[in-house]
């Protein structure tokens, strides 16, 4: 079977376009996901002053809103199950779109004349108070984390779907890397685009790329297409009931991934890990403004060292991976890096030049991390569920990224010193790299091999 599965895949060069043309798509959501993020201090100002009058808080719920209709909806669980039914193209395409309809409200909402009116409504327990056009930003937000996440699982599936016996790890981390450039763009230039033009400016600029992205996504679906024929091809062998045992997904299927103890640790790994990295990206920018006095122009490229070091270091790592092994254990070693720079974060240190330092160590775990994390759980879930499996963490993942930014903007509003809320991220990531450990014991329980290399010769 394994000899049969690389006659679809075996030409290197489609298989690295195939990257190229998908990642695109991924780098675009990126992009939009953190535009707004260097953008708080202008925000925060003033309406007379060209600002929209918000709070810390207001734009602490506003950060946690991507995820609110994915966790409160259940709507990230059933995108893997429309990714497992229906396939990477339509999911991909119907991914972009709503990230485009996403982005399209948060443009109205920063346009529109909405000065003045505000916003009531309860979630859960919490009696939430936004002017109007942060809840319009909201929301559209929220529709974007919808799309936005349902991207992510369709890339990585299709990733997995592509390079499986191959340069699954190199590809990843390639994958990520152009995702990190998305990022470090949005944190470099959507500040001085926002102050020399407007606050719609980098939103409008977003668009467009969300179009590129959608763009090149139907062109992944035509060499997608190829690779199904060739599929079939293989399905009409001596082995065809072998294949369509492994291709098919079903409900059923849910009960396999919900066993298994080797998700539900990746899971709580997942969850701690990006509740310590993507919301403080969101507060970086701030951090560097009132902690170390840097001018608001060009904080947000002190930000952006953490996306732009991953760009070279997550291929490197992953490579790494592929070669050699050690997934679980470069995990480790990157999660303890990111809490001791939480750690620093929350010292009573005002130096810019700790703040470089802390940056770069920050982009070296981001960078380890990453490049062993996602390719890790392919070994632990079939290919026929791996879009639910990897819906599941994400859905689980966004309690988190939904939670935390809150709870971080409250903690900032009432201390502007920043200790509570880096110390907040520190203890996350601690707990991180406790479930790490706990993940390599089970390994060596099991047997999953996740200490061992992907690329089989």
């Amino acid at each position: 079977m394994e000899e049969l599965r690389k006659k679809t895949n075996d030409s290197a060069l489609v298989r690295w376009i195939v990257l190229v043309i998908v990642a695109t798509a991924m780098m675009m959501g990126y992009f939009l996901n953190d535009i707004m993020s260097p953008l708080e201090t202008l925000l925060e100002m003033p309406i007379e002053e060209g600002g929209l009058g918000w709070t810390s808080t207001d734009y602490g719920f506003f950060s946690g809103s991507g995820g609110l209709i994915n966790v409160f909806l259940l709507m990230l669980f059933f995108s893997g199950l429309i990714l497992d039914k229906m396939g990477v193209r339509f999911t991909g395409v119907l991914a972009c779109s709503l990230m485009l309809i996403g982005v399209s409200i948060k443009y109205y909402a920063v346009t529109a004349p909405l000065a003045g009116e505000s916003f009531n409504f309860n979630v859960l327990f919490w009696n939430v108070h936004l002017p109007l056009s942060a809840a319009v930003a909201s929301l559209g937000f929220a529709i974007f984390g919808v799309g936005y996440e349902m991207c992510g699982i369709t890339v990585s599936k299709a990733m997995v779907r592509w390079f499986t016996g191959h340069e699954l790890a190199l590809a990843m981390g390639i994958q990520l890397a152009m995702a990190r450039l998305g990022t470090a763009a949005a944190l470099s230039v959507s500040a001085p685009l926002a102050r020399h033009f407007s606050l719609s400016a980098p939103l409008l600029l977003g668009l467009v790329c969300l179009l590129i992205g959608l763009v090149s996504f139907f062109i992944f679906c035509v060499l997608d297409i190829r690779l199904d024929k060739d599929e079939r091809a293989i399905q009409s062998s001596i082995l065809a009931a072998h294949s369509e045992e492994d291709d098919q997904f079903h409900l059923r299927d849910i009960g396999l991934i919900l066993k298994s103890p080797g998700f539900w640790l990746i899971t709580l790994f997942v969850v701690l890990f990006y509740s310590a990295v993507s919301p403080f990206l969101k507060f970086a920018t701030r951090l560097m403004i009132d902690k170390y006095a840097v001018a608001p122009d060009i904080a947000g490229f002190f930000t952006s060292i953490v996306p732009f070091g991953t760009i070279l270091m997550t291929p490197l790592f992953g490579s790494v991976y592929d070669k050699y092994g050690r997934g679980v254990t470069l995990i480790i070693i990157g999660t303890g890096m990111l809490t001791l720079v939480h750690f620093g974060f929350s010292l009573p240190i005002h130096a810019s030049a700790f703040a470089i330092v802390l940056m770069v160590m920050l982009s070296i775990g981001f960078s380890l991390t990453p490049a062993a994390l996602w390719p890790i759980v392919p070994k632990i879930m079939p290919l026929k569920c791996l879009g639910t499996a990897y819906s599941l963490i994400f859905f689980i993942q966004n309690f988190g990224r939904a939670i935390i930014p809150m709870f971080v903007g409250k903690a900032n509003e009432t201390d502007p010193t920043y200790t509570a809320g880096m110390q907040i991220f520190a203890c996350t990531g601690l707990a991180g790299v406790l479930v790490a450990v706990a993940m390599l014991y089970l390994d060596k329980k099991i047997g999953y091999g996740l200490e061992k290399p992907n690329i089989k010769n």
